[in-house]
């Protein structure tokens, strides 16, 4: 039917309106709007991580290092770039100029750009196995967060410890802990955060800071990060750092021979982080009424055990069996254990387990991290940069106890891994250690073990490690309150590696001393 004239006005009265409508509203949002300051620190430390590598790749060769033997050690062109490369990335990654994973993109880049490797040994570390053994073990930790597997456990731990508020605080270490045996430490924090907020809830106080908060939330990131240490599953730098102890030494680390030598270290330090927090924070009330009842009621919404809570469970259990057979039956030790943690994510897929969206889930920004780590610490060693470092560092200890050069590694460890992540201390760290230990007959077990505890444990910055952060947001605690309370506790970690090293370990049968 044919429109008369009226109703083309109308419409275009309308149409009139509606633009002068959607004009002012684009004027008042732009108004409202601010635009972004411009982030003149960004670019500041952006520029001091390039200019860092560029002062370091123009400058003219530096001094040949010289061992206790007398021996010359020159620096390559590419090892001096490697230097700078590195001071680069740790410029960057400390203050996040971009994202973690884009400075190891660089790493990769810059590699390549400037002939320091070629890029396909800048780029092949990318796709290490360590790096894939990664990704296994955070595509297990979203298989138990989706299955509610987690807080299943959480659930049972609540029940089991009842209301006391010391029994509550130590049980939470204890399950934060357990939970990373079999996954990563951020995927095990960012499980039981909600469950640790639901039981503050019940503590009565609602958001007002208590010291049974602090020590709730504190306590988390730190059990988070002792428990870690004790299998390959805990987080990445193990198996990192086993793959480049393999790739410098040609040994290889078992499953059960990490755990072997960590579990004492972990379990003991668990129970000093419990001590301390209950003297210096011990919780105001000694028990938390009701909260019986409220487990019984989320124990009973989670009703039984289902088909994918099982599967995920028998997968597991059998992806560490198949692990720890490798330590005793010799034809399975060239098997690699990137291939069998792999086989668990398969499984997860096939069986629908976890979908294309878990998949999109994934941390990629952390796996890039990770990458970029190994090919940094790669480029450092094979260089020759790592042993230049080393023979310089050396230096230093050519007179010092071989306790005292290990406690110096790991107390090195333990401060870069404060302020970088975790992996890329171990990346850095490592190679220039086990040169050193050579030189002063320390055995190269003591030096791997040693700096895996501390880099393990970055207990006074948030960012050492995504648990850290993870309990920040609990907003129970500030930054100096967390230093303050892991300076200590850091001190105690340093004693305890001493102790390790002079007893534990050698009752174990770890060799420490090789002449």
């Amino acid at each position: 039917m044919a429109r008369n004239n009226k109703d083309t006005e109308l419409d275009v009265e309308v149409d009139a309106e509606l633009k002068k409508s959607i004009d002012q509203t684009t004027v008042d949002y732009e108004v409202a709007t601010p635009k972004e300051a411009f982030d003149w620190k960004r670019i500041f430390f952006l520029l001091l991580g390039l200019g860092a590598f560029l002062a370091v790749y123009f400058m003219p060769a530096w001094s040949p290092a010289v061992d206790p033997a007398g021996k010359s050690f020159a620096l390559s062109p590419q090892g001096k770039a490697a230097i700078g490369l590195f001071l680069m990335a740790g410029i960057w990654w400390v203050f996040e100029v971009v994202p973690i994973g884009v400075t190891s993109i660089a790493i990769g880049v810059m590699q390549a750009l400037f002939a320091i490797r070629p890029a396909s040994d800048a780029f092949r570390d990318f796709m290490d196995p360590s790096v894939m053994f990664i990704f296994g073990s955070v595509v297990i930790g979203l298989a138990f967060t989706k299955t509610g597997l987690t807080k299943r456990i959480a659930y049972k731990m609540l029940a089991v410890v009842g209301e006391k508020t010391s029994m509550i605080l130590l049980g939470s270490l204890v399950v934060t802990a357990a939970l990373t045996l079999v996954m990563a430490h951020t995927a095990a924090a960012a499980t039981v955060f909600p469950i640790l907020m639901a039981v503050y809830a019940l503590y009565g106080e609602g958001d007002k800071k208590s010291k049974f908060g602090k020590a709730l939330f504190i306590g988390m990131a730190y059990a988070a990060g002792a428990g870690s240490i004790i299998t390959f599953l805990g987080a990445a730098r193990g198996p990192a750092a086993a793959g480049m102890y393999n790739e410098f030494t040609g040994k290889t680390i078992g499953f059960f021979e990490l755990s072997k030598y960590m579990l004492p270290v972990g379990v003991a330090m668990v129970a000093v982080i419990w001590g301390y927090l209950m003297l210096f924070l011990k919780p105001e009330k000694k028990t938390i009424p009701g909260l019986r009842e409220k487990v019984a009621l989320l124990s009973k919404q989670l009703g039984p055990m289902t088909k994918n809570e099982k599967l995920v469970i028998i997968t597991v259990a059998l992806v560490v069996i198949v692990m720890s057979m490798q330590s005793f039956i010799p034809a399975m030790k060239d098997v690699n254990r990137a291939a069998i943690i792999l086989v668990s994510t398969l499984f997860f897929f096939i069986f629908k387990v976890l979908t294309v969206k878990e998949l999109e889930d994934i941390p990629w920004n952390i796996i890039l991290l990770f990458s970029g780590a190994m090919s940094i610490g790669f480029c450092l060693w094979q260089t020759g940069a790592a042993e230049w470092l080393a023979i310089n560092w050396l230096a230093m200890f050519k007179n010092a106890h071989w306790l005292v050069f290990v406690v110096s590694i790991a107390a090195f460890v333990l401060i870069m891994t404060n302020f970088i992540m975790n992996v890329a201390a171990i990346a850095i760290s490592l190679p220039v250690s086990l040169v050193i230990a050579g030189y002063l007959g320390v055995a190269p077990e003591v030096i791997l073990y040693a700096s895996l505890v501390t880099a393990g444990m970055p207990f006074m910055l948030l960012i050492g490690a995504a648990p850290n952060a993870i309990a920040y947001e609990s907003k129970q605690f500030s930054t100096g309150e967390f230093f303050k309370h892991g300076l200590p506790l850091s001190v105690i970690l340093i004693a305890l590696v001493a102790l390790a090293v002079t007893v534990i370990w050698p009752l174990l049968g770890m060799p420490i001393l090789t002449k």
